[in-house]
């Protein structure tokens, strides 16, 4: 993670290109359509671009927004100021020197911040879509997923072992093929995997925005 906020963005913004050089420069509030409603903080997480493409976005689309953010909890940006300081002063560093000093931080913040026995973790992801005709939203649903760590283990460990288990099951069974690529399209496919994903998570639905 501390690597990544050295990592500059890249996103769409009101038809234009927007680059952000670091992510504590573009912190905005995202207002989450969950059963209890909350707000958090989020930032453009590298490059955005190539994920309309594995959306199947149409070229001819005249696409406003589009970014794939980071979230984070409400104060997030505060509390981590002086761990952005301290990654701004790496400028100019070399490669062993920005090395060092990443892994030395990274201790201390595990060490200080690790969870305590019992203590859960947390997973959120919202996936929206919103489309407009004559400046009128005509179509604006998010997917909405909230999970957090239980009996089973901690949510993190469910949400990425199990989805690649699947997708380990998928290749073997030839309904994908070998090698990295974007996520399958296949309606039967999704349907089963979404499926699998919800027994996994405490929340997971599908919101009009527009109701």
């Amino acid at each position: 993670m501390l690597k990544a906020l050295r990592s500059p963005s890249r996103s769409l913004r009101n038809f234009s290109e927007l680059r952000i050089a670091r992510p504590w420069d573009a912190v905005t509030a995202y207002d989450a359509p969950l059963p209890q409603p909350e707000s958090f903080e989020v930032y453009p997480n590298r490059d955005s671009y190539p994920f309309m493409t594995d959306y199947r976005f149409d070229p001819a689309w005249k696409v406003r927004d589009f970014v794939r953010g980071t979230i984070r909890l409400n104060g997030w940006a505060e509390a981590w100021a002086p761990v952005f300081r301290a990654v701004e002063q790496l400028e100019g560093a070399s490669a062993a020197e920005v090395d060092a000093t990443l892994g030395a931080m990274a201790d201390e913040l595990l060490k200080d911040n690790s969870y305590g026995p019992g203590e859960a973790d947390r997973v959120v992801l919202f996936v929206s879509l919103k489309a407009e005709r004559d400046g009128k939203p005509v179509f604006h649903e998010t997917w909405a997923m909230d999970a957090w760590g239980d009996a089973r283990g901690t949510a993190m460990g469910r949400l990425v072992s199990v989805p690649v288990s699947l997708a380990v099951e998928s290749v073997l069974a030839r309904e994908i093929p070998v090698s990295v690529h974007a996520a399958p399209h296949d309606p039967r496919l999704i349907d089963k995997w979404l499926g699998e994903v919800r027994s996994l998570v405490q929340y997971l639905d599908r919101v009009d925005d527009l109701a």
